[in-house]
């Protein structure tokens, strides 16, 4: 299994919280894009990457990549709390610190610390968390740190001179687990997720996509617009609905929505992170099937 390293990030860090993935022979990738890309070549079955975060929102190279760039299907999601730390090598105090590296995300999510407690330290850009900690605990710079998981100042030999400098202590990142054609068996408490095409831009489109979902009473968890990558203006809408492809109710809809419009892409239907609510999905799921039943029911009185 391939997923967004190097060691030691917070990739690497929700992983292991599954069992059964921990367990299985991990392949550290240097980017979302080589990650997605080989498990579509099938050089590995299974890559685990970051989609989107509490704070900076959508991870653009993941969401991109399965919308343009390859046909897959979410597995699972996992959704950890993330924890950032100030770390450099032993011995260096706060004070020392003149340049710090991270991840983009990372920086952003943790400005107003760097701007109170480091405001005159060069900001820098790192592949990744862990990777900007590899790279000081490799070169052993003085006066340079890295903002990253615990997990990597324990991996590259650093020391924690600042805990939790993000500016959010309630952030948490949203990792998906994708495969090559394969949907998991309904759970009673599932997710799915879609990118609608429209084919014009026109008043009312978007509300005729979710009036599909509304006369169903399907809950919508997230609703994006990302550019097709065709023309200035032109987007599509990754939408994450409550419930899997396989409840009646939720197939008729996805029926409905590629009959009208340009395109529909599926992303996946997966067991949804969390244990609140599977009892309505059930109710509503026996209430579309009752309906369908009674209407069956009339339906075959019609003479022929």
């Amino acid at each position: 299994m391939a997923y967004f390293g190097p060691e030691a990030t917070f990739t690497q860090e929700a992983l292991l919280t599954q069992p059964d993935l921990a367990a299985a022979d991990l392949r550290a990738t240097a980017s979302i894009t080589a990650v997605l890309e080989a498990v579509a070549r099938g050089d590995v079955d299974l890559g685990f990457v970051p989609i989107e975060n509490g704070i900076e929102g959508t991870v653009s190279a993941t969401i991109d990549g399965l919308i343009h760039d390859v046909d897959l299907h979410i597995q699972r999601e996992v959704v950890m709390d993330i924890h950032l730390h100030l770390m450099a090598g032993p011995g260096t105090a706060l004070g020392e610190i003149h340049a710090v590296s991270s991840y983009p995300h990372a920086l952003a999510q943790c400005q107003k610390y760097l701007a109170r407690t480091l405001p005159d330290a060069e900001q820098r850009v790192a592949n990744s968390t862990a990777d900007a900690a590899r790279v000081i605990g490799e070169s052993g710079a003085a006066g340079e740190a890295a903002i990253a998981p615990r997990l990597a100042a324990e991996r590259y030999g650093l020391v924690i001179v600042a805990e939790d400098v993000e500016d959010h202590p309630e952030n948490q990142t949203r990792f998906v687990l994708v495969t090559r054609n394969r949907v998991p068996a309904p759970t009673g408490h599932d997710k799915t997720s879609i990118v609608c095409f429209q084919r014009a831009d026109h008043p009312g489109s978007l509300h005729g996509i979710l009036g599909q979902f509304a006369a169903r009473n399907i809950n919508l968890t997230k609703l994006e617009s990302r550019p097709t990558k065709q023309a200035l203006g032109d987007y599509c809408f990754v939408i994450d609905l409550s419930g899997h492809v396989g409840d009646e109710v939720v197939a008729d809809c996805l029926r409905d929505l590629h009959a009208s419009l340009a395109g529909v892409k599926f992303l996946g239907s997966y067991p949804a992170a969390g244990a609140h609510g599977p009892e309505q999905r059930r109710q509503a799921d026996a209430a579309w099937q009752a309906a369908d039943s009674w209407l069956r029911d009339i339906r075959g009185a019609i003479e022929h």
